[in-house]
């Protein structure tokens, strides 16, 4: 099976491997017949399709399965960008390994690498951790647990949720951490911010919702200074003013100066009885 990267936004990106594949193969899995017809039709690639997505998947899977140890070439591509990156092609992958066939990797356009390429932050060590949750404490407790990682992070965000998404982070991640955020990327109208996470939150909550594809780029913490008791008071009455709750309060503020969350959480105990 080849999985291959399909850039549907710019198909002048495409490889010419990538088109050798996707034209040599018996059969084109993908998430969404109409999208990767177009592309198909552009390309002028006759190859036939079938729809591969969540819905199908599990009565799919053994059909394409069955193709690949009767000899068939199956190439797996998803609506943009490259399979298992924030799908769940993952399964059929495995399934593949599983039956003892061969997976070959057709990489390209990847949203997440180009956006740390254009960032202009630290990319020795990054961590991609996808979308964060849609509801806003969902969304606080997953930066909670990533904000004290010592390493760039990669967020994709829908353009709806991405002001509200922005001052989270500025919350939860530190107003001050250097961030990008990187719209459409490889497309006509692709556009990269850069500033603090505070500067970026107030710019887009004074804006219409962008549109396209967002990767939001964070910075790694700034190595931790000891918080004196005051600017823990500070921090912790400053999250309960806002109406969070003492465990909620306690955790960011724990992620965000890299103190004991038992110790944290006391004082916030003790603040809230005050």
């Amino acid at each position: 099976m080849y999985v291959v990267a399909t850039p549907i936004g710019n198909l002048g990106d495409i490889t010419l491997r990538a088109l050798e594949t996707l034209q040599g193969a018996d059969v084109i899995a993908c998430e969404d017949t109409r999208v990767t017809g177009n592309m198909a039709r552009r390309l002028d690639i006759q190859t036939p399709l079938t729809p591969y997505h969540e819905h199908n998947a599990e009565a799919a899977r053994p059909k394409l399965i069955d193709r690949m140890k009767n000899g068939g070439a199956v190439a797996l591509v998803s609506d943009a960008g490259t399979p298992l990156v924030s799908d769940p092609g993952y399964k059929l992958v495995r399934a593949v390994v599983e039956e003892g066939l061969k997976v070959v990797p057709l990489p390209g356009a990847s949203a997440a690498l180009a956006a740390l390429v254009v960032a202009g932050l630290p990319s020795d060590r990054f961590l991609f951790c996808g979308f964060p949750p849609q509801k806003t404490k969902a969304r606080r407790d997953w930066l909670a647990e990533v904000a004290g990682i010592g390493a760039t992070l990669v967020i994709y965000e829908g353009p709806s949720r991405l002001a509200a998404s922005l001052a989270d982070m500025a919350e939860v991640l530190g107003a001050g951490r250097e961030a990008a955020v990187c719209r459409e990327l490889t497309k006509l109208y692709e556009e990269t911010r850069r500033g603090t996470l505070a500067d970026l939150a107030a710019r887009y909550a004074a804006e219409a919702a962008p549109k396209g594809e967002v990767v939001v780029v964070v910075g790694p913490p700034a190595p931790a200074e000891a918080a004196t008791e005051e600017d823990l008071d500070a921090m912790l009455r400053a999250a309960l003013d806002r109406g969070e709750s003492v465990r909620d309060a306690a955790a960011a503020v724990a992620a965000a100066t890299g103190l004991k969350k038992r110790a944290v959480y006391a004082r916030a105990l003790d603040l809230a009885k005050g």
